[in-house]
């Protein structure tokens, strides 16, 4: 089948390593071309024109960082409602605010073309091998249509409603492990009086029942990180997941919800991306917890 990708930040370029590896022919369009490069290398076929692309696939997917990102490209001058959509399949796999992927998903509907919206859970190394968790939303009749390809990039997927209903359930899956971060940066400020070797801290938190199964594939990179050793390759990038606790505050403010220990945490992630940590990890923000200089006593 032809896919075409549009968003080959992190996530989008792992997905279409995936669709290629099991057979497809993929396209790839990206505001910043050099970012296509491996994967034109590997075998993707380069698209200069966002409108080509959606023209020349059966199924295009959208992967994007942010709202603005999302109502640039659906929006703009040679968007994707500027382009040839009648009888397509969109499958947005951003993580935006629930009204953003409603509103882009009705006016594609409005040009003859399917539109399901499929936010994931997972990062680079389970989009490559096809483990992802996806929240869908849409008419039955499209998450039908794309349950296919969908199967392809998810081990386990959930229909759980009409549009917008994906982007509000990925927002709640997000953000206890964005906040459970913070937390282990906490905890990990307490320990040090103890001494202890870093690797021997995070087996000791990693074994108890407060800790999600994140810290199975993190928890010896954040150990490195610790000790002041690279942590390896960027799984989900501090900037991404300070967006995400963002937008999960806006969302929960427009529906009357006070989230008072997430608006908490996203000022850490604030802080930590303006300490220049935005490209890294995002278990760099319990990191650099544990650096922040010790706060003074009062007599």
């Amino acid at each position: 089948m032809k896919i075409g990708v549009c968003g080959t930040g992190r996530m989008g370029s792992s997905i279409a390593q995936r669709l290629m590896s099991v057979g497809h022919e993929v396209g790839v369009w990206n505001r910043s071309s050099a970012k296509t490069k491996p994967l034109v290398d590997a075998g993707a076929k380069l698209f200069t024109s966002l409108a080509e692309l959606v023209e020349s696939c059966e199924v295009v997917i959208v992967m994007l960082l942010n709202d603005v990102a999302t109502d640039a490209i659906y929006r703009g001058p040679n968007g994707i409602l500027k382009s040839k959509l009648s009888g397509k399949l969109v499958i947005d796999m951003s993580t935006v605010r629930p009204d953003t992927m409603k509103s882009n998903g009705a006016s594609v509907l409005q040009q003859g073309a399917a539109f399901v919206e499929c936010p994931v859970g997972g990062s680079t190394g389970p989009a490559k091998e096809g483990k992802l968790f996806g929240l869908a939303g849409g008419a039955e009749t499209a998450v039908a249509r794309a349950m296919p390809i969908l199967q392809q990039l998810c081990r386990r997927i959930e229909h759980v409603g009409e549009l917008g209903s994906g982007a509000t359930m990925k927002l709640a899956v997000n953000l206890p492990l964005l906040v459970y971060w913070q937390a282990l940066g906490e905890a990990l400020t307490i320990c040090k009086p103890l001494n202890l070797p870093a690797d021997r801290l995070i087996d000791i938190l990693s074994d108890t029942a407060g800790t999600p199964n994140a810290m199975k594939g993190r928890g010896a990179a954040i150990a490195k990180a610790l000790t002041g050793s690279p942590s390896g390759e960027t799984a989900f990038g501090l900037n991404a997941a300070k967006k995400d606790l963002a937008t999960a505050v806006q969302f929960g403010a427009s529906i009357h919800a006070e989230l008072p220990v997430t608006t908490s945490a996203l000022t850490c992630f604030e802080e930590a991306e303006a300490a220049g940590l935005g490209d890294a990890d995002a278990t760099a923000v319990a990191v650099r917890w544990t650096q922040r200089p010790a706060i003074a006593t009062k007599s």
